[in-house]
């Protein structure tokens, strides 16, 4: 009906702590998801233009499915300008092993792969980070959902997204170039939940230096005619990676629904 790829529902919170629950719905499934992240960027920019957050608050807390998350908040002239969406600590796991294979699956030949690993990373919902060397092997890619799917399964991991990126220099000043493939969606604008675990990748594997992680720059959707920026801010938190995904929304249209 609307064509967009989820659908917020906020509620009282039941959780002691929290100030909004928010429920999301992916509309290419009709199921509930845990954690989405620019519907949550969008949903906190709707409260705070009905004034149902105070302006010039600085962060609040929403009862999501994966626990409470806290959103920091900033704000010019008496209007929400930024959120930023703190992330599940984010988790590293498997890797796929067979590199000509995962290339074939993605459209791609083994020497357009970047020399890091093709690894799955969760900050709340797991992706595959694929590594390429150049913008023009993402823009090429075209995901095999069974060839690929097999590889994953047989790896032991799951069967989410693939997050296909480059950290190739170009005019926009973008940290990474990237396109999120998907086996529900077929091809995301922009993937919060996808972001942060990058944020992570890159900072785990020495890609960004920490001191310099604190507002990186994604660039997504560019094939797609839907260009997006993408914030991350990983910095260090009791020993461990603190990641955050941020952004900022504008109102497109304002509707009721009479049911």
């Amino acid at each position: 009906m609307i064509n967009y790829s989820e659908c917020t529902f906020v509620f009282p919170a039941s959780t002691p702590g929290c100030d909004f629950q928010v429920r999301f719905f992916a509309m290419n499934s009709g199921a509930e998801i845990p954690i989405a992240g620019h519907p949550t960027v969008g949903t906190v920019f709707s409260l705070a233009e009905r004034k149902l957050i105070a302006p010039g608050r600085h962060s609040i807390m929403l009862q999501l499915g994966v626990g409470p998350t806290q959103i920091d908040l900033e704000w010019h002239e008496g209007r929400l300008a930024f959120a930023w969406m703190q992330q599940q600590p984010p988790k590293l796991d498997g890797t796929i092993g067979d590199r000509t294979a995962a290339a074939a699956a993605m459209g791609l030949k083994a020497e357009d792969l970047a020399d890091l690993p093709i690894q799955q990373v969760s900050c709340g919902a797991p992706f595959l980070m694929f590594p390429v060397k150049t913008r023009a092997a993402v823009d090429r890619a075209q995901l095999d959902r069974g060839a690929m799917g097999t590889l994953l399964d047989k790896a032991g991991l799951i069967r989410r997204g693939v997050l296909i990126f480059s950290l190739e220099a170009a005019s926009d000043d973008a940290t990474a170039y990237s396109r999120m493939l998907g086996f529900g969606v077929t091809e995301d604008a922009a993937t919060g939940n996808a972001t942060g675990p990058l944020g992570a990748y890159l900072v785990t594997h020495g890609l960004v230096p920490l001191a310099q992680a604190g507002r990186l720059v994604i660039r997504q959707g560019v094939k797609m005619h839907r260009p997006s920026k993408l914030y991350i801010s990983a910095t260090e938190l009791g020993g461990g990676l603190s990641v955050k995904i941020g952004g900022r929304a504008v109102k497109a249209a304002d509707r009721r629904m009479l049911v």
